[in-house]
């Protein structure tokens, strides 16, 4: 999924600059450790922020384990190649997925020929969460979603929404807000979040459901109105953006983030478990790690196994109602 591309070079200086110290002490972290190289599998091309995540954990790691860690980018086929590759890889720990809605909770109810399943994967923790946005060209007049709302009740079919693509999670944001306010709008799928916002900075399109980036920016100059943030708190980087169930009552329960987090293939031992969700916690308490996830207009997320599986069951669960009322199925390219 679409969102800032942070540099490369910032977050590898950023990895070379990691040492023991940062690391929480070995007694407070679980005894497995590993005995070969570390593929971190990133479902992904490079620059997003599921790549960016699995080079700042590969760093840690290999920091922390004294062993080798390896990004390996496995992109196509909305995550599902590289999540395919890390399912029938060896359960020993070696092999580990970084995670995102696309491959992890939607996949499974909109793809018809998925070649994986939801318990053929270890969920290990969250790592951060990140809030999608929505907006408007300025010549529309609307400035929230309140006014969204009655706009769209006095012009019904009037006003269309772009979106990165069928499926992704910002058009299953706008299609859940229609859903949940009974109104209509045009969807306009575009390939990619570039090519959407192009849409909407020229007017074509009247609003946008964007990941926070690339459109907070645009937002900020005032080239696009910003309505509302999709989690149930505001962005640090937007605080003035309410989020979406501030703006009306059939609005209430609404939550939508961009997550990207960590997965093992099925039948990983506990102990390698644990292990690893132990190194996802002291990485996100390091100091310099907060500061990169501030930048990135994130919230930290860790969570225990347990926690974190209860988290992925309901995020598939929501995305899967969503699917359905919109009558979404498509076949893996």
């Amino acid at each position: 999924m679409p969102n800032k591309v942070l540099s490369r070079r910032r977050v590898l200086a950023g990895a070379a600059g990691l040492t023991a110290a940062a690391i929480l002490p070995r007694s407070s972290l679980a005894d497995w450790k590993p005995t070969e190289n570390i593929r971190v599998i990133v479902p992904a091309a490079a620059g997003g922020s599921t790549d960016v995540m699995g080079r700042l954990l590969a760093a840690h790691l290999q920091s922390a384990w004294g062993q080798t860690a390896v990004v390996e980018n496995r992109s196509g086929g909305g995550g599902t190649i590289g999540t395919a590759e890390v399912v029938r890889s060896k359960a020993d720990g070696h092999t580990i997925l970084i995670g995102n809605p696309g491959p992890n909770a939607i996949a499974y109810s909109i793809f018809k020929n998925l070649s994986y399943k939801p318990d053929q994967l270890q969920p290990v923790s969250n790592m951060i969460r990140i809030p999608n946005i929505v907006s408007a060209h300025p010549k529309t007049g609307i400035k929230s979603v309140a006014e969204l709302i009655g706009f769209l009740k006095a012009n019904p079919d009037k006003l269309s929404y772009a979106s990165s693509g069928v499926g992704q999670s910002p058009h299953l944001t706008g299609a859940w807000f229609l859903q949940l306010t009974g109104l209509k709008m045009t969807h306009i799928p575009f390939r990619g979040a570039g090519p959407a916002l192009q849409a909407a900075l020229a007017g074509d399109i009247q609003i946008l459901f964007d990941n926070l980036y690339p459109s907070l920016p645009q937002v900020q100059n005032g080239t696009l109105n910003g309505l509302c943030v999709t989690t149930t708190e505001r962005s640090d980087l937007a605080p003035n953006l309410p989020t979406m169930r501030e703006s009306a009552p059939e609005l209430a329960n609404f939550d939508v983030s961009s997550w990207f987090s960590v997965f093992l293939p099925k039948g990983v031992p506990a102990p390698v478990v644990e292990a690893l969700n132990l190194q996802v916690k002291a990485m996100l308490e390091r100091d310099d790690m907060k500061k990169q996830i501030v930048a990135m207009g994130a919230r930290a997320d860790y969570g225990t196994p347990q926690q974190f599986a209860d988290f992925v069951d309901a995020e598939t669960k929501k995305f899967a109602g969503i699917i359905q009322k919109e009558g979404l199925q498509m076949d893996v390219q």
